[in-house]
């Protein structure tokens, strides 16, 4: 009993080194095989594929454990009040989290495919959609178009945001300002005379 049990803690152990060691492999390589996570753990091959099968195996565990990770982050976040305040917070907190997310995200659209991705980030993508839908009973947020439909966009933004920090498009410091004020005028209700948001355009620096 007590070998088992020993047994029981060591797979644990190396099931937590792997996931950890292969967060940091994919965030640094998106490309990274199993033997280099392997050997980045300390472990043989054997041990790795005893407990991810393949490297689709691992790769949706570590999506898996991200994603618990980020609701966990999230359900901080409140959203009583103001609607439109409350799309602004978790907006701000949600882009930062995928963008620190990004490579691990990537692999998995590359290995999972993108219906996979969004299925794992359906209690997320609820929490955005309640928020709309709130803001669109309370006349906060446009009726012209569906929840899902707005959530969808939201979903585009912040992945978008995240994809040009990457490639170095996008600072940081302009993301923290413009994807909250972006999804902001996207739920925006349209002026009825124009047809537009109605949002305060900035000035173009000279």
């Amino acid at each position: 009993m007590v070998r088992q049990r020993a047994i029981r803690s060591d797979s644990a152990r190396n099931r937590e080194k792997i996931l950890e060691v292969g967060m940091q492999s994919l965030t640094a390589d998106s490309n990274a095989t199993m033997t280099t996570i392997a050997h980045a753990a300390g472990i043989g091959r054997v041990t790795l594929y005893a407990h991810f099968e393949t490297r689709r195996a691992l790769v949706e565990a570590l999506l898996a454990r991200a994603v618990e990770g980020s609701d966990s982050a999230l359900e901080a976040v409140p959203l009583d009040g103001d609607p439109a305040a409350a799309l602004v917070e978790l907006t701000r907190s949600s882009w930062r989290i995928v963008a620190e997310l990004h490579a691990v995200l990537r692999t998995a659209r590359d290995e999972l495919g993108d219906d996979a991705v969004r299925g794992h980030m359906e209690r997320a993508l609820a929490r955005v959609q309640g928020v709309i839908e709130r803001g669109q009973a309370s006349g906060a947020f446009r009726t012209d178009q569906s929840a899902e439909w707005l959530t969808s966009c939201y979903l585009a933004i912040v992945h978008g945001a995240a994809d040009e920090i990457r490639t170095g498009r996008l600072s940081e410091a302009d993301a923290a300002a413009w994807v909250p004020s972006t999804v902001a005028a996207v739920v925006a209700v349209p002026c009825a005379s124009t047809g537009s948001t109605g949002v305060p355009r900035r000035e173009t620096r000279a």
